[in-house]
């Protein structure tokens, strides 16, 4: 296990982190396209991005975002290291390839050893000249239930090159769908599963493919709370009380993904404390303590990130479970 991470302002040790960690968002990219121009987040949106993190800091100790925007779409290490200073909450950078749609020119043509050299390259020598080095590969991506050749050879290469770093990775499977074929892709090229996770399950209403994930020792992410217009916390809040009462509390990630800037606060969006402010005070209400509030949103975001079996020095048994009220959770109704 590394007991330090790679954020954009420097190393940082996992016992610094006190507070929790959101483990899939987005500070600076541009998705944009003629059809869809409001999916980004440039430099006009970086001092409203810095305002939101300092005041989850503040107020439910924000101390860390995992920030997955990887080449091609709109990535600006110097963009992330000017928020992470100006809002006092370290971030964690990645790379990597995004799903087929978004694939920069670099990616045809190029063999799956060249498309690895070049993630591994970045990783140890920085994003760009003076840029800071990703602590993480991902959002890697798929859509579909299979992964396109062009994704299989993306997937492939991140895989590769997180087993040569010693980093871990995250997926985007579109829509939630072709997560347990990513998983497939990914422990073929020798990653280990404890080292991935896979990402948007909260979008893909089926228990049972969530149960295989994290019993194979994949993290599922549910990672698009409070984007109702994909699909109701309702529903998300049912589903991740299946996979805690399932046994396992120790293989979820929780975040919003904020991926456009009409999610902001400022623009009338639910912004990056929807998790803080309106979802775990949900997960409250259905049973969940302390000691399962840190594990989600801290201890496993740590674990997932250093690719050890315990964080922050709180050891965490594979299929443990968190104590929970005896009523458990899944017999207790969730609120709407």
């Amino acid at each position: 296990m590394n007991s330090l991470l790679r954020t954009v302002t420097g190393p940082l040790s996992v016992t610094a982190v006190r507070g929790p960690v959101l483990a899939h968002e987005h500070l600076a990219l541009d998705l944009s396209r003629p059809t869809d121009r409001t999916a980004s987040l440039t430099a006009r949106h970086a001092l409203a991005v810095a305002d939101e993190l300092a005041g989850l800091r503040r107020q439910f100790g924000l101390s860390l975002v995992v920030e997955l925007t990887c080449r091609g779409m709109g990535r600006d290490p110097a963009a992330l290291a000017r928020i992470s200073w100006a809002s006092g909450v370290a971030v964690v950078a990645g790379t990597g390839w995004y799903h087929e749609a978004f694939h920069p020119a670099e990616v045809a043509g190029a063999s799956v050893e060249e498309l690895a050299d070049r993630l591994v390259e970045e990783i140890e020598g920085g994003m760009g000249a003076d840029g800071p080095s990703p602590g993480v590969i991902g959002e890697v991506g798929s859509h579909g239930d299979r992964p396109s050749e062009p994704e299989v050879r993306t997937l492939t290469a991140a895989a590769r090159a997180a087993v040569a770093t010693g980093l871990s990775l995250a997926t985007h499977a579109q829509l939630g769908r072709g997560g347990l074929a990513q998983l497939e892709v990914l422990t073929a090229a020798g990653l280990e599963p404890r080292r991935i996770s896979v990402g948007h399950q909260d979008l893909f209403d089926d228990a049972t493919v969530h149960r295989e994930l994290a019993a194979a020792g994949a993290y599922v992410a549910f990672d698009t709370v409070g984007k109702e217009s994909y699909q109701s916390d309702a529903t998300r809040l049912r589903l991740l009380l299946a996979l805690l009462e399932a046994g396992h509390a120790d293989r979820v990630l929780l975040s919003c993904d904020i991926s456009r800037h009409s999610y902001l606060v400022g623009e009338g969006g639910h912004g990056y404390g929807h998790l803080f402010r309106s979802f775990l005070p949900r997960l409250r209400m259905a049973g969940a303590d302390d000691e399962l509030i840190d594990l989600l949103t801290r201890r496993n975001p740590l674990r997932f990130l250093t690719g050890g079996d315990g964080a922050a020095g709180q050891p965490v048994r594979r299929g443990a479970t968190v104590p929970l009220p005896e009523s458990g959770l899944a017999d207790r109704e969730a609120p709407t």
